[in-house]
């Protein structure tokens, strides 16, 4: 392996699935992160709200900006702010020292790299995306000493790594843009470890019908798909997960769960 090759990226070399690994590891690297889809062959938005993340403007105000503000619209005054997020998703993980977990569509890294610090420089924290401009500023946001990150651009409906790769898949505030949501959880419960966990942040109907009227206003408008109530829940039981867990909050929820 050359040594330019960063230690993080040569470890998730590693996990990858034999088909998916690159020809030739320096070019596929050659932006700080690990290129999976080559020029400019990322998966077709779904919709406007997804091709948003592929722009140059929106990297730039993601983090302090525009995903608090568009949180706390969709998931109500007296939903969680950044920081819970944060929390929660630490809750759903319990990550030790030493794990191994996936970012899935990780953006500009910001909950990447905070995983990066929970399982410390024995373990690994990757993000995957397959937005070229996300992920340069994810590059641009973890410098050293963050040797225990890595980024990779690829398809998150598709993962490319092994079975049983990960000990914990975080995938917040992205699934409800994916054009095919229930194959990226077959692929999240593939890639976990046995008794690995998921934490989810996607959209959510509610009962209140002012608030189901909204929600199927921003579905059709942005391309994000609004999920029913136990959709989620009920799609990660049949997949074999335990421990079930889900908070909802405005038109949004928040689920876990543990790989039998």
């Amino acid at each position: 392996m050359s040594a330019t090759v960063p230690a993080a990226i040569e470890r998730t070399l590693a996990l990858l699935d034999l088909a998916a690994r690159p020809d030739g590891v320096a070019g596929a690297t050659r932006h700080g992160y690990l290129d999976l889809i080559g020029g400019d062959d990322a998966p077709a938005p779904t919709g406007p709200a997804q091709r948003l993340m592929l722009t140059t403007a929106l990297p730039a105000i993601y983090e302090r900006w525009w995903r608090p503000a568009l949180g706390r619209a969709v998931k109500g005054v007296l939903g969680p702010s950044m920081a819970e997020e944060h929390r929660i998703a630490r809750l759903l993980l319990a990550l030790s020292p030493g794990d191994g977990v996936l970012d899935v569509a990780c953006g500009p890294g910001n909950f990447t790299r905070e995983f990066g610090r929970t399982v410390g420089d024995t373990g690994l924290a990757v993000g995957i995306d397959a937005s070229q401009t996300m992920l340069a500023r994810a590059i641009g946001d973890t410098p050293e000493p963050f040797n225990n990150v890595a980024y990779v651009r690829g398809d998150a409906v598709a993962l490319p790594f092994r079975d049983a790769s990960f000990d914990g898949v975080c995938c917040f505030a992205a699934l409800h843009l994916f054009d095919d949501p229930f194959t990226a959880l077959d692929h999240f419960a593939r890639v976990l470890t046995p008794g690995g966990r998921v934490a989810i942040f996607t959209s959510s109907t509610t009962r209140t019908l002012p608030l189901r009227l909204a929600a199927g206003a921003v579905g059709a408008g942005s391309g994000m798909r609004i999920f029913g109530t136990d959709e989620i829940t009920g799609a990660l039981k049949v997949r074999g997960f335990r421990d079930v867990r889900q908070r909802r909050t405005g038109l949004t929820q928040f689920v876990g769960g543990r790989k039998a």
